[in-house]
């Protein structure tokens, strides 16, 4: 059975981690970075999510240019997986393929439409406005 670890982002830097198992996470198997996946996933209804990337138990990175979901050894110049300290520096790295299997410890996605805090701000703003209609109604039962 499939567990994840889901880290989801929008466009303003806020970020939040899901875990997903079972159904849920049955929807991430076979996506491939890039994809687009319904938020409903991890409890973003009316959202739609774009996988960007993710990692296996081990920690090693997966590559958009790699595919399947199988390890690789690639020699790097940098990019996903590795930060060389000097120019010319490359170096034998093991990266996951693009798609998400079993092995998938975590995936990073980003919200495609809107941000995280939507459904909340919506909430507060309806709040705010039925205090201030309240506050009205008040002032104009004291006149």
């Amino acid at each position: 059975m499939a567990e994840f670890k889901v880290v989801v982002s929008d466009e303003t830097g806020h970020t939040e981690q899901f875990e997903v198992d079972g159904q849920d996470a049955n929807r991430f198997l076979g996506r491939e970075i890039g994809d687009e996946v319904d938020g409903g996933a991890v409890g973003l209804d009316g959202h739609a999510l774009e996988l960007t990337g993710g990692s296996d138990e081990a920690g090693r990175p997966m590559r958009a240019d790699v595919a399947g979901s199988s390890l690789k050894e690639l020699l790097l110049e940098g990019g996903v997986g590795y930060n060389p300290s000097r120019d010319g520096e490359r170096k034998r790295i093991t990266v996951r393929g693009r798609q998400v299997s079993d092995e998938t410890a975590q995936i990073n996605a980003a919200v495609v439409d809107g941000t995280l805090g939507d459904d909340e701000e919506a909430a507060a703003e309806e709040a705010a406005d039925d205090a201030d209609a309240d506050e009205a109604d008040d002032a104009d039962a004291d006149e």
